[in-house]
């Protein structure tokens, strides 16, 4: 049986280290680099996920960069935090605090935005053993995990480094690797590199 994670990447789930882009929209304006040119990169490289982030656009046009997205690759697209615009994505990914915003409660908080999402997919990031293991108990389709390296886009408190790969095995969810990850880096137990900046230099 096919997990609903895999049903939405249209294969099981059995190679590690697959690529997972984050499509930070600030990073392509700051870079120069247009959706269409970030498209075909990932066309290139065989990406199986993207993640959208955008900060400084407004909704419409979110939506309209998301489904534009959509209509050149035919892999799951995830929205970061911005559960509004869930129907024009494959899924949601939320930070810990984000999670928090809606209920302090993670069970309740997962059934309210599991209302929203319906069944779309669902990632949530965590840092340590204990939030892992609160993921475990929780109707997630996939935990990010990190940061894995130091990265220079986010300041990161906790670095993982080679201990990620004992935090991964306890994950009942697939895992992907966040924070200084690189597209060619192998690290085990990890499903997905969670790749940010680093794509556009290789």
């Amino acid at each position: 049986m096919l997990s609903n994670f895999e049903k939405a990447l249209g294969f099981k789930l059995e190679a590690s280290n697959l690529l997972y882009v984050l499509c930070d929209y600030e990073t392509l304006v700051k870079k120069n680099i247009s959706l269409e040119k970030f498209v075909n990169l990932c066309q290139k490289k065989d990406v199986k996920i993207v993640q959208y982030r955008d900060k400084i656009s407004s909704l419409q046009e979110q939506k309209n960069n998301l489904l534009y997205l959509k209509s050149k690759l035919n892999i799951p697209i995830i929205i970061n935090d911005k559960v509004e615009l869930i129907e024009f994505a494959d899924g949601l990914h939320l930070g810990q605090e984000d999670f928090l915003k809606i209920h302090k409660d993670k069970k309740l908080a997962i059934k309210l935005i599991r209302l929203k999402i319906k069944d779309k997919l669902l990632g949530l990031s965590t840092h340590n053993e204990l939030e892992i293991l609160e993921a475990n108990e929780l109707a997630l389709d996939m935990i990010g995990l990190g940061a894995y390296k130091n990265t220079s886009t986010k300041d990161v408190s906790t670095i993982l480094g080679s201990k990620i790969s004992y935090l991964a095995k306890i994950s009942k969810h697939p895992v992907c690797a966040i924070g200084g990850v690189k597209i060619e880096d192998f690290i085990e137990n990890i499903r997905f590199n969670v790749v940010g900046s680093a794509f556009f230099n290789e």
